[in-house]
This record gives structure tokens, C-alpha cells and sequence, in this order.
């Protein structure tokens, strides 16, 4: 079990939005061997099982409750996995690393776009559009995460140099 005397200080808290989360046992399995504290936030309606190294904060069904624990937890250098923009563009601000479960990181120089992006495409379904939703989660989307989320603990561990594919720590 990971503990306060377990854990490795140079890296902090991953925090996962963890209700549609496709990578929970990468995640797992990455940070333990980071020894990284994990904090996975879900609603009532989406039991899981996980290690008891890993900390569950199970919070109410309203659509945003996750979003609030989280948004309310994470201090500055934490890491957030969500495929959530908005709850991304929040964070990013107050200086998360933000990864989405298909491996992007999150950036403040496009977290605009995205936002716009998608406010567009809920202004066409509410007049009666179709729009497109996300591609089916690929193998390649999971080995995508993985590496990222490896670099970016890697790097946060000083195990590893920066690179311009990941964004800077």
C-alpha cells in the first residue's frame, strides 16, 4: 500500500476523473510503480474495484460532482486524467498537468479551441444537428496514454529530460 512513507516526494497527487475512465488499471499499474498517491473520484452509480493502495472518493450523481472534488483537491504540479475540457481548462489554470485518457496533454495554448470546439457542437444538437462523437477507443489510444503518462511522472521524477512532445512540467 502506498503511504505517506512509500510515496516519492518529488511527485505529487494523480487525481482521476474516473466515471468513463478507459485506462484505470494503466493507471494504476504506472503510478505504483511511480509510487505516485492516486485519487480516483466517481459517482454512486459507477462502483469500482481497485487495489487499497489507491484512494476512491465516491461523490453524488449530479453531473458535475466529480468535476468539483477535483477541481476543489488538486494543488499546483498535481496530474489529472479526464477527458473532460472544461474541467481541463480549469486546472490547467491552476498549474495541473492535465492528460486525457487517449494520451493528450492538455494545453493552455489550445484548451481555447477545444472549448469553442465543443460549444459549437452543442449549439448544432440543440438546434436538431447530428454531430459526430468521439472516435471508438483505440489499442493505439491506450499505448498513447501510457507513454505520456510515463514521460510525464518520469519527468517529474527527474528520471527523465523534457522533451517538446510533453508539455512543460
Amino acid at each position: 500500500m502506498l503511504n505517506s512513507t512509500t510515496m516519492n516526494p518529488s511527485l505529487r497527487t494523480l487525481y482521476v476523473d474516473a466515471d468513463a475512465c478507459p485506462v484505470k488499471e494503466e493507471i494504476v499499474d504506472i503510478c505504483q510503480r511511480f509510487k505516485v498517491a492516486m485519487v480516483f473520484v466517481s459517482s454512486y452509480a459507477h462502483q469500482m474495484t481497485l487495489p487499497s493502495s489507491v484512494k476512491v472518493v465516491t461523490v453524488d450523481t449530479d453531473k458535475e460532482a466529480a468535476d468539483l472534488y477535483v477541481m476543489n483537491k488538486v494543488k499546483k504540479d498535481d496530474i489529472c486524467v479526464t477527458q473532460d475540457h472544461a474541467l481541463a481548462s480549469i486546472l490547467l489554470a491552476k498549474g495541473v498537468v492535465v492528460l486525457s485518457p487517449r494520451g493528450m496533454v492538455y494545453r493552455e495554448e489550445t484548451i481555447g479551441q477545444m472549448l469553442d470546439a465543443r460549444y459549437l457542437s452543442q449549439k448544432q444538437r440543440r438546434m436538431g444537428a447530428k454531430t459526430k462523437g468521439p472516435k471508438a477507443f483505440q489499442s493505439s489510444d491506450r499505448s498513447r496514454f501510457m507513454e505520456q503518462l510515463e514521460k510525464i511522472l518520469s519527468i517529474k521524477a527527474g528520471t527523465l529530460q523534457k522533451s517538446s512532445n510533453v508539455k512543460e512540467l
